[in-house]
């Protein structure tokens, strides 16, 4: 397993972590708590060291499941924990970004009871909140950092103008957004500025909600509330052309590598950027077994202009991930 140093402070990840908003249950049909514990302590058997949660998955099962995992498999010095704040909801579950001081101090310490622990390697905040000036929010996090409650601060879901705004409060470690083969809309802005900063990268959806796993069919169906429902990758006629790239990607990963689209997809990430992490959902412990597939080989510039190529002469009508993001708050 590669790992990687979080911007010089000390904090070390494995460049796979395991992404838990499905163990949460909401939006993902429900959850399966034994099966979750078990998928958890088995990710260092596969090198992975970073599990990256939420308060929102699950409306604070997600960090619960992780904190009774991570102390029941005595796991803690082994593990880099990484958790988000600044977004609230309510009784009916609705959801809204909320980056207040005094939200962010309160998230923070909720965090710490669910992960049963006395620090938190890396908090996130999780979506930036217009209603809110960037000061305060940066001055939140600098001020958990300086009590020794976080160790890095990291932000997901910024533009560049608002990472600069909150650098000029306190150090950005880590930048987390949705990147995938599917969706590379921080080619153009996100990414040129964590290389200029030398900041971190954690990939959220590295195979774009399971699309990229090569599992996927026309005729499938996702159970309750699944989000996947709502997103227009998996709606027609879209779902095909995504489809039919999986499959030339497939193809193009067995000849060339003897690999799977999943450990193509996975692969490409890590090679775009050699400071990101690539974030590996899973529900069950099998579904961690690919991982051990993803070392020892590259891919060089011409295949990934290769890999781009297809994916563009596939998906004639492409949309990014723009669906997941949580409104503001009313004022």
């Amino acid at each position: 397993m590669e790992t990687l140093d979080l911007n010089g402070n000390g904090v070390v990840a494995s460049r796979i972590g395991l992404g838990t908003w499905a163990i949460g249950g909401w939006m993902w049909g429900g959850t399966d708590e034994a099966e979750s514990i078990r998928t958890i302590q088995s990710a260092p058997d596969h090198g992975i060291t970073l599990i990256d949660t939420a308060p929102v998955y699950g409306f604070g099962r997600s960090e619960e499941i992780v904190g009774k995992a991570v102390k029941q498999g005595g796991l803690r010095d082994k593990v880099t924990l990484a958790t988000k704040c600044a977004l609230e909801w309510d009784a009916k579950e609705r959801v809204a970004r909320n980056a207040t001081k005094n939200r962010i101090l309160k998230e923070a310490d909720d965090s710490l009871r669910r992960l049963d622990t006395d620090y938190i390697d890396l908090l996130q905040i999780h979506w930036p909140d217009p209603n809110v000036d960037m000061y305060e929010t940066a001055s939140a996090m600098a001020t958990l950092r300086e009590q020794g409650k976080i160790r890095a601060v990291g932000v997901s879901n910024f533009t560049p103008e608002q990472l600069d705004a909150f650098s000029e409060v306190t150090t950005i470690d880590v930048v987390q957004n949705p990147y995938n083969l599917f969706e590379r809309q921080i080619d153009e802005d996100v990414l040129p500025w964590a290389r200029k900063h030398d900041t971190r990268l954690l990939a959220y959806g590295a195979l774009c909600r399971g699309l990229l796993s090569g599992r996927m069919h026309a005729d499938r169906e996702f159970p309750g509330d699944d989000l996947r429902n709502s997103d227009p990758k998996f709606q027609q006629p879209r779902f095909d052309q995504y489809l039919a790239a999986v499959n030339e990607l497939e193809q193009f990963a067995q000849d060339n590598y003897g690999k799977h689209v999943l450990d193509l997809a996975i692969r490409w990430v890590l090679d775009q950027y050699p400071n990101s992490v690539a974030l590996w959902g899973a529900r069950k412990p099998e579904q961690l077994e690919a991982v051990d597939n993803v070392w020892g080989w590259q891919l060089d510039e011409a295949a990934r202009q290769q890999i781009k190529e297809i994916v563009d002469r596939n998906v004639v009508d492409p949309v990014g991930p723009e669906f997941m993001a949580p409104p503001a708050r009313e004022k």
